[in-house]
């Protein structure tokens, strides 16, 4: 007779299952919580303990590790020795387990969690049995999803070939799910130990990129969460995969209507929720309107509306097949606004009902809503290369002004420095080399992603001047130093009036002298904003 050892936390269908295979002719071995519920159902079932010889102990810490479990588990049908091996012992085999673990992720992610319990909701026992099974599955079925459940039950009446084939799959998955497991488990103890998890730290320590908390070694676990129809390019496959061991970030995005995400669109959507992160939780709403993952134009309002429709000022003509998005719930009247434009995506942190329907009014258009500051803290940033990643922590956007330092004759008059607190904000989200031209909580102009940063100002300008903006006054950020004083004597012709920049060229002091000859107001940081 054949044993089937049912243990699960989620028990949607185990009862179902169960009942067919009980119905097969199987004997059903249970621990716990899975057996009373069997039970309950009118099913007959041997508690585990009956098999080992020994009482559950320790509030159920251990039950399932003992020799009649995993020798049951391990002992191969081909082996002679192996059976006399367990007749010796009087241990009988176990032909399918199936097992679903501690919800140690949802354990953690909930707000308050204790240390104590966190551990307690490691699971042991069932990793041990999955790759106890799975290591065995020439003879033994492994079962970790309810979802399988039908797949198993149909392919026990399969050919021993394709049977076979399916048990191996079940395998490689069990050994991915523990896999992630230990991963999950690993990264917690390493947070609240302080180290290997990284932060979103604004600290001038983290922008001099200090390592000190990086970790050792480094496994991630990422889960399938959707194919996508191609990735940068139509010759390209491509799928979304999330960090199991995340609570936070873009798997926590909610679609309300439109077509499906396609691989540019999320690459688009990280962008925006980058750029619009730089004031959540204050006051004003921001709005990004994003292009190839970088601003083309951002801008603060008093409402949605009013920073969407400065945002569009910058340059409406690259808003074409744009990605926007909001600080705050986009109401009626910035939908209103929207609605005229070919948009790709419109992302931000709820919807009112009436922009809803309005908006839904494009059927094509992907509605995105995704929860304020959803970027999971302590996440690390990484990077793939050719044979590795590089890593690093989070650019934290937040920014203090403890460092800052007015190095010019002149100082910014009380306009500029909210100009300049704008702009700083602004250009951390615009790729490297990154000039932001910006006056009133707009951008006037923006040079991205150029090789010189004199090339990044030159373009900022023209795209101010697209738009016939009068840049007298304006304020202007840097990301990086300025190599040489040209970029400012270009700002300087366009009428710019106060730049922030870093600082750290071994020519600040040709900087800053060409500054004060255009009686420009400068501010060092003292801090890198690159966005490779």
């Amino acid at each position: 007779m054949r044993r089937a050892l049912l243990s699960v936390s989620d028990k949607d269908q185990i009862v179902e299952f169960a009942r067919e295979l009980q119905a097969r002719g199987w004997t059903l071995l249970s621990t716990g919580g899975t057996a009373r519920t069997l039970r309950e159902s009118g099913l007959e079932v041997v508690d585990v303990s009956v098999v080992t010889g020994h009482p559950e102990m320790m509030d159920g810490r251990v039950k399932t590790l003992h020799p009649a479990i995993h020798a049951g588990l391990l002992a191969r049908g081909s082996h002679a020795a192996d059976a006399e091996a367990m007749v010796g012992q009087g241990y009988e085999p176990i032909d399918l387990v199936a097992v679903n673990l501690y919800p140690f992720r949802e354990t953690v992610a909930r707000d308050g969690v204790s240390l104590e319990e966190a551990i307690e909701n490691i699971d042991v026992g069932g990793p041990a049995m999955l790759r106890a099974a799975a290591k065995n599955h020439e003879r033994v079925w492994v079962v970790t999803d309810p979802a399988d459940y039908p797949q198993v039950l149909s392919g026990l009446n399969d050919t021993e070939e394709e049977a076979h084939r399916l048990r191996r799959r079940l395998a490689a998955r069990a050994f991915e799910i523990t896999a992630s497991y230990d991963t999950a488990v690993a990264r917690y103890l390493a947070s609240v130990a302080g180290s290997g998890s990284g932060s979103d730290a604004d600290s001038e320590a983290d922008a001099e990129g200090d390592t000190g908390d990086l970790p050792e070694h480094l496994t991630l676990a990422l889960h399938k969460v959707q194919d996508l129809r191609y990735g940068e390019n139509p010759d390209q496959r491509a799928a979304f995969y999330a960090d199991s061991t995340s609570a936070g970030g873009l798997p926590g995005l909610r679609q309300l209507q439109g077509k499906e995400l396609s691989f540019n669109n999320l690459l688009d959507i990280e962008a925006a929720l980058l750029a619009v992160s730089a004031w959540d939780g204050e006051d004003l709403a921001a709005c990004a309107i994003i292009k190839h993952t970088t601003p083309c134009g951002i801008a603060v309002g008093a409402d949605a509306a009013e920073a969407y429709r400065r945002a569009l000022k910058t340059d409406p003509t690259s808003a074409f097949g744009s990605v926007v998005a909001f600080s705050t719930p986009v109401s009626e009247q910035a939908a209103i606004l929207i609605r005229p434009l070919f948009v790709e995506v419109v992302v931000a942190p709820g919807y009112v009902a009436r922009g809803r329907e309005i908006l839904a009014e494009k059927k094509n258009l992907r509605l995105v809503e995704i929860p304020s500051g959803s970027a999971a803290a302590g996440e690390l940033d990484f990077k793939r290369v050719r044979g590795g990643v590089v890593a690093q922590t989070r650019l934290g956007m937040r920014f203090p002004e403890n460092a800052w330092r007015v190095v010019t004759e002149r100082e910014p008059t009380e306009t500029e420095w909210q100009d300049l607190r704008f702009a700083w904000r602004a250009v951390a989200s615009v790729k490297s080399n990154a000039i932001l031209l910006a006056r009133g909580g707009m951008a006037l102009g923006i040079g991205a992603g150029q090789m010189s940063r004199v090339d990044a100002s030159r373009v900022a300008v023209l795209k101010a001047a697209d738009q016939e903006f009068d840049l007298r006054g304006a304020a202007l950020a840097s990301d990086a130093f300025f190599p040489f004083r040209d970029g400012i004597d270009a700002a300087a012709e366009a009428g710019v009036r106060a730049v922030i920049q870093p600082g750290g060229s071994v020519r600040d002091p040709e900087v800053i002298a060409a500054a004060d000859e255009h009686a420009i107001a400068m501010v060092f940081t003292g801090r890198r904003l690159f966005r490779h």
